[in-house]
């Protein structure tokens, strides 16, 4: 097997952000990726950045996707999509657990469909929890 398939851009010391949270499989595809960078849902070392900012070994690249955060390390500059035992090496997860099932169980939740609460809806529920009419 060849050596470079299983060691993408040894040489590289750095590499496209929206590139390398792509290569590492935490987007599906590189335009989701270059979409949440221009949206600002990427950031690394905690300044928003754009889809062509450098990332380099060392770096802490947060994203936030579907509601979930995710914060991660730069291990290793890829630019080529690799296999997921590999991705994993290139990078270092320290994201926060998911919360508890018996959390998300008391969280209110709306039936798929029904969409925004009325005017009615919403007036009743400040009554609920008393809030003060404005």
């Amino acid at each position: 097997m060849n050596r470079a398939a299983t060691e993408p851009n040894n040489g590289d010391t750095q590499a496209r952000v929206d590139s390398w949270v792509w290569a590492v499989r935490l987007f599906k595809t590189r335009s989701a990726a270059a979409t949440a960078c221009r949206a600002g849902h990427v950031r690394v070392n905690g300044a928003t950045a754009k889809p062509a900012q450098p990332v380099r070994p060392g770096d802490e690249i947060r994203i936030r996707n579907n509601g979930i955060e995710r914060i991660v390390v730069v291990e290793r500059a890829i630019t080529k999509r690799v296999g997921a035992p590999i991705a994993a090496q290139c990078m270092i997860d320290r994201s926060p657990p998911p919360p508890p099932r018996e959390v998300l169980a008391t969280l209110p939740q709306r039936d798929r469909g029904t969409g925004r609460p009325t005017k009615r809806e919403r007036r009743e529920t400040d009554r609920l929890l008393g809030r003060a009419d404005s």
